[in-house]
C-alpha cells in the first residue's frame, strides 16, 4: 500500500519536523497504513509520551484552524461599490482636521480586505507617499488590488492635481505587477469623492514606474468647485467593482 504521492512525502516530512518522530518510523508505518492514523490514533505507533503530547497539540491547532476557516467568510469585509468603500473609510478619516492621512486597503482577488494600513500622515495640506514602502506592504500581503483613501482637512473632496498625479504614479508601479488600483476615495467630513466613479482612475500606465516620493494634497479652493458635485456618504447609487 506504499504511497509515492509527492504531497504524502511532504506530509511525512512535516509530521517528522513538528512531532520529533523519526522519518524512518513514519515512512515504515505509511507503507502499509494511512499516515493520517499517526495524528488520529497516535498510540498505534510506538511513540514516546512527549511525541504523543506534540501530536495532541498539533491536532488542537488543526481543529482550531479548521473551525476558523469554516467561519472565515463571516468575518471578511468585501467591497462591491464606492458607497461601501466610503462608509468604511469615513469613520477612519472624517474626524482628522489637523493633517492629511493616507490609507490603503489591500484586497484579495474577491475584493475582500486582507488588511488596511496607514501609509502616511502629513500636515494640514499635504502628505508624502514613499512608493517603495507601499510596494513592500503590497508584496507582503500578496494582494490582488488596492483601494487608496485620504482626507482633505480643508473640506473639499475635489481631487487635487497632486492626488491625480499620485494615483497615476501608483498605477504605473502596480499595473505591470498585475495589482489593480480599484479606487481612490477622498474624504472631507461626511462627504466623499470616488475617483473611479468620476472616471479619474487611470486604466493604463502613462510612463515608466518612478519610486521617488510623491506628494498628495494641496486642496482645491472653494471657488474652484463650480460644476463639481460632492457626494454624501448616504448616496444610494452603487456600482460593481470588477474583479
Amino acid at each position: 500500500m506504499k504511497n509515492n504521492k509527492p504531497y504524502t512525502n511532504k506530509f511525512l516530512k512535516g509530521l517528522k519536523t513538528l512531532t520529533g518522530v523519526s522519518y524512518k518510523k513514519i515512512e515504515n508505518y505509511a507503507k502499509n497504513n494511512n499516515p493520517l492514523n499517526i495524528l488520529e490514533h497516535p498510540k498505534t505507533v510506538d511513540l514516546s509520551e512527549k511525541q504523543i503530547q506534540k501530536i495532541g497539540l498539533l491536532n488542537e491547532f488543526l481543529a482550531s484552524y479548521n473551525l476558523l476557516k469554516n467561519h472565515d467568510h463571516e468575518d471578511k469585509i468585501k467591497f462591491t461599490s464606492p458607497y461601501q468603500v466610503a462608509n468604511y473609510f469615513i469613520p477612519l478619516l472624517s474626524g482628522i482636521k489637523d493633517k492629511e492621512k493616507f490609507m490603503v486597503a489591500f484586497l484579495d482577488n474577491g475584493n475582500n480586505i486582507i488588511e488596511t494600513q496607514t501609509i502616511s500622515e502629513g500636515t494640514v495640506s499635504k502628505a508624502v507617499i514613499f512608493p517603495r514602502e507601499l510596494l513592500k506592504k503590497a508584496m507582503n500581503c500578496d494582494c490582488s488590488s488596492m483601494i487608496l483613501a485620504h482626507n482633505h482637512p480643508g473640506g473639499s473632496t475635489i481631487p487635487s492635481k497632486e492626488d491625480m498625479t499620485l494615483t497615476q504614479g501608483l498605477v504605473n508601479i502596480f499595473t505591470p505587477l498585475d495589482i489593480r488600483i480599484l479606487d481612490h476615495i477622498i474624504v472631507a467630513g461626511t462627504n466623499y469623492t470616488s475617483m473611479e466613479q468620476k472616471g479619474l482612475i487611470p486604466e493604463t500606465c502613462n510612463g515608466k514606474a518612478s519610486y521617488e516620493p510623491i506628494k498628495v494634497g494641496k486642496n482645491i479652493s472653494e471657488e474652484n468647485q463650480e460644476g463639481y458635485v460632492q457626494q454624501e456618504v448616504f448616496q444610494e447609487e452603487e456600482w460593481e467593482l470588477e474583479i
